[in-house]
């Protein structure tokens, strides 16, 4: 019996924008730093390097019930091809970006690939995909957070000016 099999986060969404507005979710750090981090959690940073070979940093805080500690993540892009997709690895890091551990069942680097897609004009399809979890339980763990960061991000594109 195998122990490398590995677990995979998988979500898909539909944002009633259009593919330039879910794009700029991404690539703007102002919108970066409003949906970065599950519910309760502060986007405190987003530093961005958004091109092949950067390295963003990111940061959220928690809030008090859960510590209220600062938390960070790198994203090394390897692919980026507008509209259409963003390949990056995260890590996890302190505030200076330099690599700590990460959390029991999480890979050092978790291989994000995001994909968008134009529905019609006013309608965006984008499917994030991460790889690479140890077990059952990180997945699940990481996919509740990212729900809950899609979540804040829907509520930031339907936001009107």
């Amino acid at each position: 019996m195998s122990t490398d099999r590995t677990y995979d986060v998988v979500a898909v969404r539909e944002f009633a924008v259009p593919i330039e507005e879910v794009w700029r979710a991404w690539s703007d750090p102002g919108h970066v730093q409003q949906w970065w981090g599950p519910t309760g959690f502060t986007g405190i940073r987003a530093d961005l390097d958004f091109q092949v070979g950067g390295t963003s940093l990111v940061g959220m805080r928690a809030p008090a019930e859960f510590g209220g500690q600062d938390l960070y993540n790198t994203w090394t892009y390897h692919r980026i091809e507008r509209p259409k997709l963003i390949e990056f690895d995260l890590r996890f890091t302190d505030g200076e970006g330099a690599t700590i551990d990460s959390p029991p069942g999480v890979p050092s680097a978790v291989r994000h690939v995001v994909t968008f897609a134009a529905v019609h004009d006013a309608l965006t399809s984008m499917t994030i995909t991460e790889y690479g979890y140890a077990g059952e339980h990180a997945r699940d763990l990481s996919k509740a957070g990212l729900d809950q960061c899609l979540d804040k991000m829907e509520t930031l594109l339907l936001k009107t000016d």
